[in-house]
């Protein structure tokens, strides 16, 4: 933890973003915040102050942090004409004609557009590290997200007691654009198991066995995984409120077969998995958890794991 207390900005308070600026408030850090919605009461009552742009908050903040849905919308926030970038511009110079503030975004975005992000950023003489997580609602809140960072080492170093704040797997993979690589590796291994077991569930209920003891008795086995625990879990007990949304593990799958055509290699699971994402937002569950790719596969099966409350 910082002993100093610092000026933070934060943009996109969403699920995600609310209890993720929530600790680095308690922390004793000044917050400085906007977001599309209405501010969280938790967050305005914490004493942060609200901005009316982003660039409100860069020319405030020395360490800007993001978390908002889609590369389209980090481009908007950063670049856009009331964006960070018009902030930074907008700071006083720091040592050897540097500004000194750095950029932080921690959404889930394609890893091509982050290098060019991150060099545009660096061009106004700003740090910028790509720092995504995994852990969902439940790890946000708990501060036990996974966070896979990519950037320079000096930044990271100095960024890394304020993701302590938010994580407990806290890791520099290598430089701008590796961190969002490793968050789209990351979606993939978990849109492959949320289909695996939820293959599993419907397979084992349509035979006559209850899911929930099936699903207790692969727990203690080779196949238990968090997957199995939480959204196994989701599937028998038919709660579906997200958590993390189908559509927006739609785009993370879409973000690794765009970077899969470009680097020419199958990826025919994902391709599967995403698929399924599909069918679900196709009949109108986009907003539901990705745990509900599961209704993908009972409507194949004319089958559910178990019946809808």
């Amino acid at each position: 933890m910082a002993t100093t207390p610092l000026k933070l900005g934060f943009i996109g308070l969403g699920i995600m973003g609310t209890p993720m600026a929530g600790h680095l408030a308690k922390a004793g850090h000044t917050l400085f915040v906007t977001t599309r919605s209405k501010v969280p009461a938790e967050i305005a009552a914490s004493g942060a102050t609200v901005c009316k742009t982003a660039k409100a908050v860069a020319e405030q903040a020395d360490i800007v942090f993001l978390m908002v849905p889609d590369t389209p919308d980090v481009e908007a926030v950063l670049f856009g004409e009331e964006g960070v970038a018009a902030g930074l511009k907008n700071s006083s110079d720091g040592p050897s004609g540097r500004v000194g503030k750095t950029v932080v975004d921690m959404s889930s975005i394609s890893p091509i557009e982050t290098k060019v992000f991150a060099k545009r950023i660096n061009e106004l003489g700003c740090d910028y590290l790509d720092a995504p997580v995994s852990g969902g609602e439940v790890g946000a809140k708990a501060a036990s997200l996974t966070i896979m960072v990519g950037g320079p080492e000096a930044t990271f170093e100095r960024v890394k007691p304020l993701f302590e704040l938010m994580g407990k797997n806290i890791t520099l993979v290598g430089g701008n654009g590796d961190g969002q690589t490793t968050k789209v590796a990351n979606q993939i291994i978990v849109a492959l198991n949320i289909a695996a077991v939820g293959e599993a569930l419907v397979f084992a209920s349509k035979a006559g066995a209850d899911p929930a003891k099936v699903r207790q008795a692969l727990m203690g086995g080779f196949a238990a995984s968090r997957i199995l625990e939480v959204h196994g879990e989701r599937m028998v007990k038919r709660t579906f409120n997200p958590g993390f949304r189908i559509g927006l593990h739609q785009k993370d799958l879409n973000l690794a077969l765009q970077g899969a055509r470009a680097l020419g290699v199958a990826l025919p699971q994902t391709a599967g998995a995403a698929q399924l994402m599909q069918a679900c937002a196709a009949n109108g569950m986009q907003e539901l958890d990705h745990s509900a790719l599961v209704k993908a596969l009972e409507l194949m099966a004319h089958h559910t794991v178990m019946p809808d409350a």
